[in-house]
């Protein structure tokens, strides 16, 4: 027989059906050790070249990336998703977006409904713990953003958010404040790393023996732009505002809990910047909307979503994930609030 036997005639010789070669080739999916063997078996037999299984394998894929993001309501997390779509959509990929709404329950379920959809690649963005890829019952590609991955052998892409904290706690302290930390309980990996830039920044130059009491931790259960969480900050500010010297200077550690602080401040008559400088970080859509408009540290959203589009497209066309960790700079953005 010819070596450009195809894989349909592989799956006849095999006693199996195309799927099944498909699979055993991909080494994912379910089938015995004995059609393992005997579809193996029938290769060798045949001579069925490397080029032949690619060939095979691309007829199987649905050209279809799965994107586990925790809260499009986000509008860095939204603007992120919207210029992965563009860039798979720009190499004849489609996406299934799942918003988890930072629940793991909800997140198990859409992996499963990703797998069932057999999805070429699946990207997941941020989440509160590592990604264990091991929870997938196929063996597909994936890229993590701003989620550190439990696997050692899985793409990471994000943005240097240590230097990113340094620098908004630094900015903070040459603008003659005494810098203060505003975060979210229970916050994902790349959030702690803005809290330790925070921390080291303060113990380097000495400012406070108390680091913890310059962190002010704000409940998870409430969600941004709420009655409970502008509440739980204007009774956090009122306290700072009566026990220490004005201007205050806060550190939050995302655009949107900067946002709320803004209007939180102004339902307590502060003035921005005169009473109260605020340095957010992402450089989300809101930064620019805010008033006055925020300075943040920006995340580079273009160059991560090229960057994580582009290992998993490789990785899906070579069938060979190669370890990366992609850490892109990022940049202070000075507007109105410092």
């Amino acid at each position: 027989m010819s070596n450009k036997v195809s894989i349909k005639e592989i799956a006849k010789l095999s006693g199996v059906s195309a799927s099944t070669v498909s699979r055993v080739i991909n080494n994912n999916g379910r089938f015995s050790e004995e059609t393992k063997q005997r579809v193996l078996a029938t290769i060798k037999k045949y001579n069925y070249q490397t080029n032949s299984f690619a060939k095979g394998l691309r007829m199987q894929r649905s050209n279809t990336i799965g994107i586990i993001v925790p809260d499009l309501a986000n509008t860095f997390f939204s603007s992120l998703v919207e210029k992965i779509e563009n860039n798979f959509f720009s190499n004849n990929y489609s996406t299934i977006i799942c918003d988890t709404g930072r629940n793991s329950k909800k997140e198990m379920t859409y992996l499963q409904m990703l797998e069932s959809k057999q999805i070429d690649g699946l990207i997941v963005i941020s989440g509160d713990s590592p990604f264990n890829t091991k929870i997938l019952s196929r063996d597909i590609p994936v890229v993590c953003i701003d989620r550190e991955p439990k696997n050692q052998d899985t793409i990471y892409v994000g943005s240097d958010h240590y230097t990113g904290a340094k620098i908004a706690t630094q900015t903070l302290i040459e603008a003659d404040t005494q810098p203060l930390l505003f975060t979210i309980v229970g916050s994902s990996s790349s959030i702690k790393h803005r809290i330790r830039g925070f921390k080291d920044t303060i113990k380097l130059l000495n400012l406070n023996s108390k680091i913890d009491n310059l962190i002010f931790y704000l409940n998870s259960a409430y969600k941004q732009g709420s009655d409970e969480r502008r509440l739980e900050i204007r009774t956090i500010l009122r306290d700072l505002v009566q026990k220490q010297k004005l201007p205050l200077g806060i550190f939050a550690t995302s655009d949107t809990l900067a946002a709320d602080i803004i209007i939180s401040a102004r339902d307590l008559r502060l003035n921005i910047p005169g009473d109260l400088k605020i340095v957010g970080f992402d450089d989300a859509p809101i930064a620019k909307y805010s008033f006055p408009e925020l300075t943040t540290i920006r995340q580079n959203v273009v160059e991560i979503a090229s960057r994580a589009s582009q290992h998993l497209i490789k990785a899906i066309k070579s069938g060979d994930t190669k370890l990366e960790h992609d850490i892109i700079p990022v940049s202070l953005i000075e507007r109105s609030t410092l």
